[in-house]
This record gives structure tokens, sequence and C-alpha cells, in this order.
């Protein structure tokens, strides 16, 4: 048994040296236990067959994964939801998407979230707690190994903000990415964001090539602080402001996610005061996400028609926008859905 309950399948592989080297285990058992966790996907430290059974055995208290507690496939795309349940008991929700260009992953940074946007089922109960940087692994690992394909993108876009659990985030990007580890691409990861003004430039000088995502959602305070209450805290100037320097200092270009609600944020003067606001913000994408109703709020989805007008009115001002693929549409696939259903028919079933 290792000292401290250390969590292994969360350090780096520098980390591992170390832990080896202070054990007294030989130096190459770095390696091994590191190609273990990070390329064979090994579910538990009894699956090392070429470790001594005394390192096999302090390894394996101190060995977290996540457990899949029940699944839901889309008929419409093969799109997965999955639930995983913790070792504390906690659930989290993690998502399986096909696509021809390879297999994306969406996962959660945290058991619910604090920030309370209001069309987010994530936020309906609060935050629970963080999770730790394997938990965040081995959401991509346990679907992966499920599934028997490569995933090729991930996204940090499920339940949680990623900035509110910043050092398992860099933690999880530097293992993810780990050419000894699962090697995925960072141009392939994208890491999304309410915009924590802070986190954002503390990220920029992270040295990383990921994708950054900011949760924009309107075009002025008064209207970004209905729907984000974290709006109160930093003004969308602030933020872009951000954003730009992030870009300035990485050279990679800001997404700018834009939830269309209906009858809220997705009129015509709604898009024309977006071009004005993003003018001086470019290079820069936009992703229209068409919002999923969730049974707490009274949100309804924008209509296909002023979806294809806002789109329209931002590509004739040269601005880069797409249309976000609702996957997984039959099977509840929002953020938090899926724990919200499983935790209160548990509770009603635990009431009777």
């Amino acid at each position: 048994m290792l000292k401290n309950h250390i969590d292994v399948r969360s350090m780096e592989y520098k980390e591992i040296e170390a832990l080896c080297a202070g054990q007294g285990w030989q130096s190459f058992r770095a390696g091994q236990i590191y190609t273990w966790i990070h390329q064979k996907l090994v579910r538990s430290p009894e699956e090392m067959t070429n470790l001594p059974k005394d390192i096999r055995s302090a390894l394996e208290s101190d060995w977290v994964v996540v457990r899949e507690e029940t699944r839901v496939i889309s008929k419409l795309d093969g799109t997965n939801k999955f639930l995983f349940r913790l070792q504390d008991d906690n659930m989290i929700e993690s998502v399986w998407m096909p696509y021809k260009h390879g297999n994306s992953v969406c996962i959660s940074s945290q058991v619910g979230c604090r920030m309370g946007c209001t069309f987010c089922a994530s936020t309906v109960d609060g935050m629970v707690r963080n999770l730790t940087a394997s938990e965040m692994l081995d959401q991509v690992y346990a679907m992966q190994s499920i599934m028997g394909e490569r995933v090729s993108n991930v996204v940090i876009m499920g339940s949680g903000e990623p900035f509110d659990n910043y050092e398992n985030l860099i933690r999880f990007l530097h293992i993810i990415t780990d050419p000894k580890g699962l090697n995925i691409s960072q141009r392939n990861i994208t890491v999304s964001s309410c915009g924590l003004v802070p986190e954002i430039r503390r990220f920029a000088e992270e040295g990383l090539a990921v994708t950054f995502a900011l949760s924009l959602h309107a075009t002025t305070d008064e209207e970004r602080q209905k729907l984000m209450p974290i709006a109160k805290r930093y003004s969308i100037g602030e933020v872009l402001n951000a954003c730009q320097d992030y870009f300035a200092l990485t050279g990679r270009r800001v997404t700018y996610e834009y939830s269309l609600v209906q009858g809220v944020n997705d009129s015509s003067g709604h898009a024309e005061r977006l071009v004005k606001l993003l003018k001086s913000h470019r290079p820069c994408h936009v992703n229209l996400i068409p919002v999923n109703p969730i049974e707490e709020r009274s949100y309804k989805k924008a209509t296909e028609k002023s979806v294809q007008k806002f789109k329209y009115i931002l590509e004739n001002n040269q601005i880069n926008v797409t249309i976000r693929r609702g996957m997984g549409r039959d099977i509840d696939a929002a953020c938090g859905q899926l724990r919200r259903k499983y935790l209160a028919s548990h509770t009603e079933l635990s009431d009777t």
C-alpha cells in the first residue's frame, strides 16, 4: 500500500518516476505503470502482468476508476450518453459522439456546477465537488474501452466549469496529450468556459495548443446576466478583452458559443449586435447552439428559420459561423439531463 493514498492515475510521468524512486522500485517500472494506465487503459492493477505482485498490490488501494451506471443510445445518430458512478457514489455524465472524421467525447469536469446558467440542467442542484484529473481522464478511457474505438476529439463541456477546477484541468490536459499516453493532439481538444477572466489569462500562459471556447450567449451585459450569473462578476467587455489577449499570446482563434433561445436572444437585432461586438475581436468563430430545453426551465429552442437568419447575418458580415449539429436529441443529451432524471427516479424509489 502506498503512503498517504496517492492517486496514481492522476500523476504525470515525472511524478510516477519520483514515486518509483521513493518506493525503491526500479526506474523502468515508471514507464510500465504509465503505459498500462494511459496507453493500454487497464481498469485494475491486476491487469499489469509484467509488474511484480507487490507493486500491483501497492497500487491497488489507490486506484480510482469510474463505473458505468447506465447508458442511453440515440437511434438517430449513434450518440451514446453515459452515466458514470464515482467511488463516492456521485454521478457524472459523459457523451460519445461518432462523426465521419472520428469519435468525439464530451466530458464533465465537476459533479454539478455552481455557475448557475439558467439554460443548463447541470446547475440546478449546484456543485457537489471537483473531479480529479484521473476522474476526468477515466471518462475518456472508459468510453474508448467500452466502445472499442479510438477517441480522436475531446471537449470539456459537460457538467461543471473547467476553469473552476483549474489545477485538475491542466493536469488532465498534460496527461491526455502526452505521447507516452493516449497522445490525443492538443488541437483536437476544446475547453469551454463561461468566462472566468483571471483563468482565461492564466490559461493563455500555459503554452497549450488547445481550442478555447467562450460561452457568450448574449450581446449586452444586462441580457447576459439574466442567462449567466457569472456575468455580474465580469462584463462582456472584460471577457472579450481577455479572449483577444488569449489570441494575441497563443495565436489560437477563439470560439464564441452562442445558445439560441426562442424570444430571448435569437432576433436579427441580436445578430447585428453580435456582429458589432465581435468586430474588433477577429479572427473568431461563432458556434450557434439551438438550446436544448430542460424541464426545470421555460426556455424554448429557437426555430430553424431564426437560426438560419442569425447565421446569414453573421456570415454576411464575414464572421466564420457554424450551427452545432444536434447530437442525441432523442436521448436528452444536453448537460445534466440524464443525471437529473436518474437521481430523481431513485429518490422517488427510496421514498416509497
